[in-house]
Parts: C-alpha cells; sequence; structure tokens
C-alpha cells in the first residue's frame, strides 16, 4: 500500500540519497529496507538495475520522457505518469491506480479494466490540463469516501450524480 511505501522510504532515501548511492547498494541492503512492502526480492533488484540505468543512461538524473521512464527497470506506465505529472510538472498521460480504474468504472466513464485502456478513455473525457489532477481527485477520493469495502455514499459529495450510489 501507499502506506507501507512511506514508512520504508525514509530509511531507503537516508541510506541511499541518489541513484548514485542506490547503484552501489546490494541486493540485500535494499531488500532489508524494503521488505515489509512485499515482493521485496523483485522490487529490490528493480531498484538497482534502475539506479544502475539512472547512472550510466542519464548520469544520475531522471529523465523526463515517457520514453525513457519506461525503458528503467522496474518502470511502467503508471509509475512514469506520476514522475512526469508531479516531478516535472507533464500532463502526459493519466495515473491509472486500482482507486482510479474502481472509481471511474462505477462513475461509468469506462466499463475498461486494463489500466492503459482506462487511461485513454478517461483522456478522451478531460482536458489534458487537468490529467495530473484528476488522478489526485480520483485516488483521494477512492481512499476517503468510496472505500473499496464500505464506500461511504451518504456522504459522497457527486452521490446525486453518481450512477453506482447506493
Amino acid at each position: 500500500t501507499d502506506a507501507r511505501v512511506n514508512l520504508v522510504t525514509p530509511a531507503l532515501f537516508t541510506r541511499f540519497p541518489d541513484a548514485a548511492a542506490l547503484a552501489n547498494g546490494t541486493q540485500g541492503e535494499v531488500e532489508d529496507l524494503i521488505r515489509s512492502t512485499g515482493f521485496f526480492r523483485n522490487k529490490g533488484k528493480n531498484l538497482l538495475a534502475m539506479a544502475q540505468a539512472l547512472v550510466e543512461r542519464h548520469r544520475g538524473q531522471v529523465p523526463d520522457t515517457m520514453e525513457e521512464l519506461r525503458a528503467l527497470p522496474g518502470v511502467g506506465r503508471k509509475t512514469a505518469n506520476v514522475i512526469l505529472g508531479n516531478a516535472f510538472g507533464r500532463n502526459d498521460g493519466i495515473t491509472v491506480d486500482t482507486h482510479v480504474g474502481r472509481i471511474t468504472r462505477l462513475l461509468r466513464l469506462t466499463t475498461a479494466t486494463d489500466p492503459e485502456k482506462v487511461e485513454q478513455d478517461l483522456m478522451a473525457l478531460f482536458p489534458q490540463s487537468s490529467w495530473t489532477l484528476l488522478s489526485h481527485l480520483l485516488i483521494s477520493h477512492g481512499r476517503a469516501v468510496c472505500i473499496a469495502r464500505r464506500p461511504q455514499c451518504a456522504a459522497c459529495p457527486i452521490a446525486a450524480d453518481c450512477p453506482s450510489a447506493a
């Protein structure tokens, strides 16, 4: 979960403050720091490989294009959209996580379950200038109000417009 990631990143970033430091880390050391996130072996492998690629291909700097980001180990379209939107202020796409997919299906903005198809459907409905903010709003709504196992429809500010409201 995001909460778990937020718990482990301070120690990870303290130990590895930049790509060069992480690129010189060991698999075991990284795994120990991220163990509680689950799938720590694969994540550790990808983190090390990503840091090495940043150092070798980008002089230790995070690239600012979808193509270059997606070429990094462990970086998919969702992560690339987060980086582009939040670090570089670029609305190149819409971040589709489980909350965004679930909420947009409940709102009947899409019927798709594949994140890239959901993204394409949403990009056709909303102005590009709003894509990063849209992701944040949908994620926040999914965490605070339209909670998967216990939606708070009675307290939902958009319940009147939601075809799925109870």
